[in-house]
Parts: C-alpha cells; sequence; structure tokens
C-alpha cells in the first residue's frame, strides 16, 4: 500500500473537544447488531437532539445472548447462530415494543481487508458534481475488486482540484481534474452470503454493514484523536481488529483471528481444567503482568474428568505465565500488521485499547511496551437508555454502530449504502434467497 500523503490542517481548527457535524444520520426507530464469537448484542434506539445542537442515539431496548454457531466473526453452524440471533433480536423486541425488520450490522466475517486507490477524474474545466464523485467512487471500487470480494465501504481521504489538495467536498468547484484519494474496506464474498442467509432465516434483512473495528473507533475514540491520529485496537473474543485514524478518516483496517477465547483455550489445556472453569481462572485471577506475591497465592483448581471435588492447588504465577505470552504474541502480531500497511507516521503515538480481553489486568501497560506507543483503555461514549453492564469495553463496536446509525463518521457520499447505491452481489444475493423463500 502506498503511503497516504497527508491533508494540510483546517484554516480554523475546531474548539477543544468539538466534533463534526453527523451526516445522514437516522430518522426514526432503527436496530443494531453486533455479532461476535462469544456474544450476539441487539439494541433498538432512535435518534433525539441532545440540548439541541447534535443527533444522539437513545437506547429503548437491549438483549444479549452467549454466541453460538460463531467462529472468528464466520457463521459456521446456521442453526446454531440463527437461535442466538433471534433470542437478542427477541430481547430487544420486547423492551422496546416494537418489531425490527432490518438493522446495521458489524462486518468481522470474511477476512476484512483495507485497500486504497489514487484516482483522477478528467472534469474539462466545469464545476464538479456529485455524478462526478459518485463515478470516482465507482471507479474505485472497479480497480480494487478482486473475484469472491465484496466491497462493503468506500471512504474519500481527500480531493485536489488541478494542483490544490485539501478539498473535502469539491462539488460546485471548477478544475480541469479532480484526483482522489480513497479507502475501500471488503470481505470474502462467501462469508457475506452465509451472513446474509442466516439473517435471512431471522427475518432480518442487512440494511448496512459496518466494519467492526471501525465501529469501536467511534465507539471510543475522541475527535482530537481521530485528528491527530490514533490506532484502535478491540480485542474481542475471537478476534482482534485494527484501525488506524488521522485527519478525521479511518485509514486502514485490519484484523486478526486471535482473542480472548485463545487465552481461555490456552489456560485449559495447560493448566488440564475444562474451558468453563479457565474462562472464570481467567476473569477472576488472569493477568499479564506479575507480582511479588504470585508464587504464595495458591488458587484451587478442577482437573479435566476428576470428580468436582478433586481439585489441584497450582500457584497464580502459572496462570500469568500462561497468559503473559499468548498478550505478548497479539500485540506483536497486531504490531507487524501495522508495519505492513505502512502508516506509522498516520497512527501517531496513541494507542486505544478496548474490547473484552483489554480488561485483563496488565494488559494496557503491556500493549505499550510492545507497540512502544502511548496506550490508553478505551471506554465507549455513554449512551442514553442502556444499561451500565452494557457500557463497557465489551461493547465498544455494538455503541459505535449506535454512533454511525446516528449519522457519525459517514463519508461525503454513502454510495455503498442505502437506496441510492447500485446493488451490489451481497444485496443481489439477499434479494435472491428472499424470493425463493
Amino acid at each position: 500500500m502506498n503511503q497516504l500523503a497527508r491533508l494540510p490542517p483546517p484554516a480554523e481548527p475546531p474548539s477543544p473537544g468539538a466534533r463534526p457535524r453527523r451526516r445522514n444520520g437516522r430518522s426514526g426507530t432503527f436496530g443494531v447488531l453486533d455479532i461476535g464469537t462469544t456474544k450476539v448484542v441487539c439494541v433498538i434506539a432512535r435518534v433525539e437532539n441532545a440540548g439541541g445542537d447534535r443527533p444522539e442515539p437513545r437506547a429503548l431496548g437491549f438483549g444479549w445472548q452467549r454466541a453460538r454457531g460463531i467462529r472468528a466473526g464466520n457463521v459456521v453452524d446456521l442453526d446454531e447462530a440463527e437461535a442466538a440471533i433471534r433470542a437478542a433480536v427477541g430481547q430487544a423486541e420486547e423492551m422496546a415494543d416494537t418489531q425490527l425488520r432490518g438493522a446495521i450490522v458489524n462486518l468481522s466475517c470474511g477476512q476484512p481487508e483495507s485497500r486504497h486507490q489514487r484516482l483522477q477524474w478528467p472534469i474539462g474545466g466545469r464545476p464538479v458534481t456529485e455524478a462526478d464523485l459518485r463515478a470516482v467512487l465507482g471507479e474505485g471500487q472497479r480497480r480494487s475488486a478482486e473475484d469472491g470480494r465484496e466491497t462493503v465501504h468506500a471512504f474519500p481521504l481527500g480531493f485536489s482540484m488541478d494542483a490544490t489538495p485539501g478539498a473535502e467536498d469539491p462539488r460546485g468547484m471548477v478544475c480541469d481534474t479532480l484526483a482522489a484519494r480513497l479507502h475501500l474496506v471488503d470481505a470474502a464474498q462467501t462469508s457475506l452470503r452465509n451472513l446474509g442467509a442466516c439473517l435471512l432465516r431471522c427475518d432480518l434483512e442487512v440494511e448496512e454493514l459496518v466494519s467492526a473495528p471501525f465501529a469501536a473507533g467511534l465507539g471510543t475514540l475522541v475527535e482530537d484523536e481521530k485528528q491527530l491520529g490514533a490506532t484502535v485496537i478491540d480485542m474481542g473474543g475471537g478476534t482482534t481488529t485494527m484501525a488506524v485514524f488521522g485527519d478525521g478518516h479511518v485509514l486502514h483496517t485490519a484484523q486478526l483471528p486471535v482473542g480472548g477465547w485463545n487465552v481461555t483455550n490456552d489456560l485449559a489445556r495447560g493448566l488440564s481444567t475444562p474451558l468453563a472453569h479457565a474462562e472464570r481462572l481467567k476473569t477472576l485471577h488472569g493477568g499479564a503482568l506479575g507480582a511479588p506475591d504470585d508464587e504464595k497465592e495458591w488458587l484451587h483448581v478442577p482437573q479435566v474428568g476428576e470428580e468436582e471435588d478433586r481439585v489441584t492447588r497450582m500457584p497464580r504465577a502459572m496462570v500469568v505465565s500462561i497468559i503473559r505470552p499468548r498478550l505478548e504474541e497479539t500485540f506483536e502480531l497486531v504490531k507487524d500488521r501495522l508495519a505492513a500497511a505502512g502508516l506509522s507516521h498516520d497512527m501517531g503515538r496513541r494507542v486505544v485499547l478496548t474490547g473484552g480481553a483489554s480488561q485483563l489486568v496488565g494488559a494496557r501497560e503491556l500493549a505499550a511496551r510492545v507497540l512502544d506507543r502511548q496506550v490508553r483503555l478505551g471506554r465507549p461514549h455513554a449512551v442514553r437508555g442502556l444499561p451500565e453492564a452494557a457500557s463497557g469495553p465489551a461493547f465498544a463496536a455494538t455503541l459505535g454502530l449506535l454512533a454511525w446509525g446516528a449519522g457519525e463518521g459517514r463519508p461525503l457520499l454513502d454510495l455503498l449504502p442505502g437506496a441510492e447505491r447500485p446493488p451490489g452481489r451481497f444485496r443481489r444475493l439477499v434479494d435472491w434467497l428472499r424470493d425463493r423463500a
């Protein structure tokens, strides 16, 4: 991927803490669906004005279920996944006293990848029109298309008019040649088909797909971090995702097939204990940093296949010695992936660590050492109407989907989502499945 040129700063920088005007937010009631490896979350919300100045989502219903039939974000068992999704959606619908026909869904399946395009489009000395911008975005999508991949996002990173760079919205301006930098996110068609088929069985339509790490960034970053450069690392149950932000745009996203479940599995194997107890050990006694008393703190660990009253005593130091290498490996993989993207300058010095697995004691300090960056733990921005239990780092992507529904983070033109877009292969497949149902 080519190194991205940075846009010049605006003539009048925004005031501290200011957030940009939101584009094309939802009106009325809408639903979001966060389908992960360990949990399925559904929230029904509506957009309201907060203090009369900007739209904010307000939760009306909330549903949570342990995920089944999902692995590394992909549907692997239609029946199990359908049951989990139906249960989560049913809880939210009952609380909100409404029925969903569609939802905004997180994209974590199909090995999502970021691609960048630089294009030039002839204008011929006339004003730039919206049709020109749509043509540029469509051409970028066509050039980046690969067999078996479907474009989900097309983000304009900036436009240049002849020799003048830095235009966010060139419509109405006169130039001979319009140049554009585009960030596209695509995913494997087969995984998208399985996701569409699963939701169709749940009587739900995929209204929009939103990249999971991008959503986590919308849910946790402050505006200054998006402008100055920051990387969001969302440590989920089955995947660890990352998104690089800079100059107010998302510049890169990536996903690794490792997460909190791998830590649990390592503990179960290393201690010969059932998976359920390994998860309990990780939650109550796990950590990435040792303490002087770890050798003296003894834990009762039941063994696989033994009677419940037959337990083995092990020092907490053994638990830490299993967790730490796995987290180190995860952060090393993140570091390598970001280095391969060539965005070391754009990602800035700041990392925001979020997701359920980020709450392990010492994860922040370990990430700072491995990544050589300033690291903070990211709690999502508060959403009115949600229970406190749904406001922690494990729900960063969920709350980011709500922010997207309210209009935050949307590009200049929503070419792919919505009624205006040309029907892609994923949409045509869902329509075909519905017609045959």
